[in-house]
């Protein structure tokens, strides 16, 4: 059986159409979805910064998050995936280099939203040769999609722009421990321990967030196998 990077090529043809209809529902968030939410939060009266940041938000949920959380699915390789984050990645760093960006969601002052994209394609990658359920790579990218996603909009809501507050850690720790939940007991302590560390100023938390949570749940997954059973 022909193989590319040990995955047989059956899959990744049975995987085309399904990463053909993501890939067109990514890139309508990023260039539809997300900018009527900027547009949206403006004529609320808040602020460009704020706007940009529920836009950013948006996406986190709609896009990378939403993929995220139906690859158990729908998905039986992790090159597909990979490739079209690491396509988003690119799109997304272009208008940065080219100083042309995307205004309703990306920041002159910082490429998060590159980040974004290839911490999500290298954990959903290199974590499916691990565990070909892609849960172990699925939930550091949750905590960093919605877990992070929640506090941003909390903190966003009532201060009006990018800040660090408890209320926002609150949000996200709560909604991590359910997302964690699905792989037990070290699924708990991850989304707990991430929710602190989001908390670090100048720090990207697509970095920080799910390479801790990752860390912690690899380790459960090899030395203490038990605690990853899914409470659900």
């Amino acid at each position: 059986m022909q193989t590319v990077l040990q995955v047989p090529i059956e899959s990744i043809y049975a995987d085309l159409p399904v990463f053909a209809v993501l890939a067109v529902w990514n890139l309508f968030v990023l260039l539809v979805l997300s900018k009527k939410v900027y547009e949206f939060a403006l004529k609320k009266g808040r602020s460009t910064n704020s706007s940009i940041y529920f836009s950013r938000k948006a996406i986190h949920f709609l896009a990378g998050g939403l993929t995220a959380m139906l690859l158990p699915f729908v998905a039986s390789e992790p090159i597909l995936p990979a490739l079209m984050a690491f396509g988003l990645a690119l799109a997304t760093y272009v208008p940065h280099k080219l100083n042309r960006r995307m205004y309703w969601f990306q920041d002159p002052e910082n490429i998060y939203d590159v980040d974004f994209t290839l911490s999500w394609g290298l954990i959903i990658f290199f974590t499916w040769y691990i565990d070909k359920s892609f849960w172990l790579g699925v939930i550091p990218v949750l905590f960093m999609a919605y877990g992070d996603g929640i506090t941003g909009i909390i903190r966003n809501l009532k201060y009006n722009k990018r800040t660090k507050a408890w209320e926002g850690t609150a949000g996200m720790l709560i909604l991590c421990i359910i997302i964690g939940a699905q792989m037990g007991l070290a699924g708990i302590l991850a989304g707990i321990l991430c929710s602190f560390v989001e908390r670090i100023e100048n720090m990207d938390d697509n970095i920080t967030v799910p390479a801790v949570s990752l860390l912690i749940l690899v380790g459960a997954y090899y030395y203490f196998p038990y605690f990853t059973t899914s409470f659900y």
